[in-house]
């Protein structure tokens, strides 16, 4: 009996929560340690998403797992929209395909979609090859000629190679790194050829940009054919945005999304993003949602074919 009435009174009080949220501070929690990609994301639009909302937002790093920690705290906090979940694809998308979580997309209500990054293809001065045809004939030479790295099996950058080697009837030997750091090293000394990452990286050490896994060209890269343009009808990117438990009541949802929009569209966001070599998005709940449950499903094909689905 009090288990009802406990009920009761919590779905009674929820309109008039809704009604007035929010009243105190917001946490984004980031399943990432401080100063990587993602938690820098969060930062660039904690103050903006702060002002929309009109309370502190405060960023919370709950590294580990590939970002799976982070996002199952979240998955199971209370649905009152004061914890919310700052996240990119991986951990949404793919991670629940190839381990069992306490979570899946399903746990989640897509708020804002904030960033999306196209990923590109990368070759070094030691690759033999510099250009894509030259690429795709070295992925087509057998007994795994083409030799790639990845910042780790199952990531979003190893799936994306996964696929454009399917589509073009190739193969490879995947070599998984830490990060993008030692894949450039062993990019430079040759011990790789090639690798899927972020056109910032591809800056940064002066590497050759072969294709952009994007339906359109990048504009700091007009030069660069897209996939499409080459034939390959693929594309690929790390994106991410704002999520919040599933059940979160509708009136919260749409101020938070009412603010995150607001948050990502103004100028101060879009140019902190930019200095991050990020690209600035505004989509709003549906669409975000819509674009991780495309992903999802192109992840769980792609993680069977790998081997890598838990089921």
């Amino acid at each position: 009996m009090r288990t009802v009435l406990a009920i009761a009174m919590l779905l009674v009080a929820w309109p008039a929560t809704a009604e007035t949220f929010p009243d105190r501070a917001v946490t984004l929690t980031v399943g990432y340690p401080p100063g990587g990609n993602t938690d820098l994301m969060a930062r660039a639009l904690q103050a903006e998403f702060a002002r929309a909302l009109g309370v502190a937002v405060v960023v919370q790093n709950r590294g580990g797992a590939a970002g799976t920690l982070g996002a199952a705290e979240v998955a199971r906090s209370r649905p009152d929209g004061y914890q919310l979940l700052f996240s990119p694809n991986n951990p949404i998308t793919a991670q629940p395909h190839m381990a069992a979580l306490a979570y899946d997309l399903a746990s989640f209500r897509f708020i804002c979609m904030v960033y999306d990054n196209p990923q590109v293809l990368i070759a070094g001065p030691r690759s033999p090859f510099s250009d894509f045809a030259g690429f795709a004939a070295k992925a087509r030479e057998p007994d795994q000629a083409l030799v790639y790295a990845t910042p780790g099996q199952g990531s979003t950058q190893h799936l994306l190679m996964a696929q454009l080697l399917a589509a073009l009837g190739g193969d490879g030997l995947h070599v998984p790194f830490t990060g993008a750091g030692p894949m450039v090293q062993a990019l430079l000394g040759g011990q790789v050829m090639g690798f899927v990452e972020s056109i910032a990286v591809a800056r940064a050490s002066d590497l050759t940009v072969l294709a952009v896994l994007s339906p359109t060209r990048l504009a700091g890269a007009p030069s660069v054919p897209t996939l499409a343009e080459l034939g390959v009808p693929l594309s690929g990117a790390s994106s991410g945005g704002i999520l919040a438990p599933a059940s979160i009541p509708d009136p919260v949802a749409a101020k938070l999304q009412t603010a995150c929009l607001e948050a990502a569209g103004t100028d101060a966001y879009r140019q902190t993003a930019e200095r991050l070599n990020a690209v600035p998005v505004a989509l709003d709940g549906a669409a975000f949602q819509a674009r991780f449950a495309a992903e999802s499903a192109a992840a769980l094909t792609t993680a069977r074919a790998l081997g890598l689905a838990r089921r």
